[in-house]
């Protein structure tokens, strides 16, 4: 189990590349794109990617997003991605995560967390979240 949530570094690269192989699901994981997305997203202003670590293991991640709104009045923080691996699931790692997020959420002055999930809901049922709204998508074509 994890002992440890932190932000993430350029040294956790390779960390976040395999539990992150471990959640694609609608796409293919492609090792080549991670490695140009990674350092991207540690850069990006209004992401937040945590790792749950257990000295040098890596545990889980939360992948998150502050942007602006117009119906919360400001700000509101989205949670895109989350991975624990499966020998750590139901240890509380995964609320380790979002509690942990939740904070940088309200310290970014967010009026609320948001997500989607298919497979999760009462994992966060658990965790005070409650449903609000319906999740649609629309693949688009390749980018060339």
């Amino acid at each position: 189990m994890a002992r440890e949530i932190r932000p993430a570094g350029a040294g956790d690269i390779d960390g976040v590349a395999a539990l992150a192989a471990e959640l694609a699901l609608s796409f293919e994981f492609s090792p080549e794109q991670f490695g140009v997305s990674y350092p991207a997203l540690l850069a990006a202003d209004g992401a937040c990617l945590l790792l749950a670590v257990d000295g040098s293991e890596y545990a889980g991640y939360l992948l998150g997003f502050r942007h602006l709104t117009f119906y919360a009045n400001g700000p509101v923080a989205w949670v895109e991605e989350v991975v624990v691996r499966d020998r750590d699931r139901r240890r509380g790692v995964g609320r380790m995560l979002v509690d942990a997020f939740e904070g940088w959420a309200a310290g970014e002055g967010c009026a609320l967390v948001a997500l989607a999930t298919r497979r999760a809901a009462p994992f966060y049922r658990d965790l005070d979240y409650e449903e609000s709204a319906i999740y649609f998508r629309k693949l688009l074509a390749a980018r060339t």
